[in-house]
């Protein structure tokens, strides 16, 4: 999610409102292809000669709504081509996904990057110095279908390039995926008042998936049969919105650990104050560790997840509270700029001594602004690590599965609770002993979200998804398996 990274780059400052406003044409062009998707299925890969052959009349593709656009010819759309070729850019998915992820390749096809309309500048992909930047894939052998997704964390248009378009590129789908309009560490130096970048998210993804459709009918000369999408973190946040707000769009969506923000709590502000005030004396063992350590457990973070502690201390916690509670909360530190990093308690204006419900009432509407509400319109799975200590499961997508069940859309969603499971991937080649990637299990979850929006095969019930146990597999097993069934 949020700095579920290594820590993001810091973006220049940039302007506190981007004024953008999709053209009718865009909106037009929307309206045709909503109108002829929905009765056609999912069709078998198409022939490589399918829309007029390896990059035919490419020059002829535009993205409504786009600023700027460049469209290329590309003879591997995966990350085994794309990094020679300048294609997609690793600092954006470094860290995002263990060191053993096999990464397929023979997927040519064809790159469309540009740039929505848009006055920040944090993103500085292609020199452009341009947020609201996109990336659209649009393999040869086509099977009929458009993922799109929202980047992770704060981190820019491929971020997902490892984890999420490898695959479903492989698998013959359309991607999309953007930047979400504001990057970086600063990202909240976007929008007129507080909540307003992150607002910005969400219409930029609508926006994005809007387009992406209208460029794949141009391409393939018809409209996806099925459009889905998927995230994780921030990105998985973006898939819940979207799902709630314009299921029109889609078919359905995969849910990664996404954040959950909700005014009334619980959200980040209420969770990582706690960590940064009780993990330091956990830490330092002696008297009032013990104390420090229930409060850790009930703040959230599980009791068996301590070995992960001191890295998100480190790296994450303080950083993720800092720079969204400035976001959505400004005034807590006056002038001052996203707090003191790592300031003990007691120190004027600390983030370790945050309360969000002693906050006025105009920092829980600024959350309202951006809030989830589990009223759901497509089918979703979500997917949640037991140990994710950056978005604890109890204090998230527990809280979140609740919401869609009360308002009264358990029928659409399946969630499991995927056991030793953590919010950073990577972290499975520290401790292989201790966790599994949620990587495959993402890839198990598309799969059933396939067979349940184009079969009517309703996917295994919720549950917990129980850890192998020592002898029942192998690492590569970890890396390549994942059965959500009972």
């Amino acid at each position: 999610m949020l700095s579920a990274l290594p820590p993001p780059r810091t973006a220049p400052v940039r302007s506190r409102r981007r004024a953008y406003a999709l053209s009718q044409w865009t909106a037009r062009a929307a309206a045709v292809t909503a109108l002829l998707v929905g009765s056609v299925a999912v069709p078998a890969a198409a022939a490589p000669d399918a829309g007029g052959g390896h990059c035919a009349r490419m020059g002829a593709l535009r993205v409504p709504g786009a600023g700027h656009q460049e469209v290329s010819c590309v003879g591997e759309l995966t990350t085994a081509g794309t990094i020679a070729s300048g294609h997609t850019d690793e600092a954006d998915w470094a860290g995002l996904t263990p060191a053993g992820l096999a990464t397929p390749s023979g997927v040519p096809g064809i790159q469309i990057d540009g740039w929505f309309p848009d006055d920040s500048a944090g993103n500085t992909n292609h020199g452009w110095n341009h947020d609201a930047q996109f990336v659209v894939r649009l393999p040869d052998r086509w099977n009929g279908g458009l993922v799109v997704a929202g980047s992770p964390g704060v981190r820019e248009q491929y971020a997902n390039d490892r984890a999420i378009s490898d695959w479903v590129l492989s698998r013959g789908y359309a991607f999309a995926a953007t930047d979400k309009g504001n990057t970086g560490a600063a990202f909240h130096r976007d929008g007129d008042r507080p909540g307003e970048a992150i607002a910005e998210w969400n219409e930029r993804v609508t926006q994005l998936t809007r387009a992406a459709r209208a460029v794949v009918a141009q391409r393939y000369h018809r409209p996806p049969a099925r459009t889905l999408a998927t995230g994780m973190s921030n990105g998985g946040y973006l898939v819940r919105w979207q799902l709630e707000n314009h299921p029109e769009l889609y078919d359905g969506g995969v849910d990664w650990e996404g954040n959950l923000w909700r005014a009334q709590g619980p959200n980040l502000l209420t969770f990582l104050p706690s960590a940064l005030r009780s993990y330091p004396v956990y830490a330092a063992g002696g008297e009032g560790s013990e104390r420090a350590h229930r409060e850790m457990v009930a703040a959230g973070y599980p009791a068996g997840s301590e070995f992960l502690w001191a890295f998100h201390h480190q790296y994450y916690w303080d950083l993720t509270q800092r720079i969204y509670r400035e976001e959505l909360d400004p005034g807590f530190d006056g002038a001052t700029e996203a707090g003191t990093p790592f300031c003990a308690p007691g120190t004027p204006a600390c983030d370790a001594d945050y309360v969000y419900g002693d906050r006025p009432r105009e920092v829980a509407d600024a959350v309202e602004r951006i809030a989830l509400t589990g009223r759901i319109g497509k089918p979703l799975i979500t997917l949640h690590g037991t140990l994710d200590v950056l978005l604890p499961i109890g204090k998230d997508s527990d809280v979140y599965a609740g919401m869609v069940r009360d308002a009264g859309r358990a029928k659409l969603l399946r969630y499991y609770r995927i056991e030793g499971g953590t919010h950073v991937d990577s972290l499975y080649d520290a401790f292989p002993d201790r966790l599994r990637p949620l990587t495959p299990c993402h890839r198990s979850a598309f799969t059933a979200l396939e067979d349940w929006t184009g079969n009517g095969r309703a996917p295994a019930p919720s549950r917990t998804v129980p850890l192998p146990r020592a002898g029942e597999g192998d690492g590569r097993d970890l890396l390549s398996r994942c059965s959500l069934g009972g």
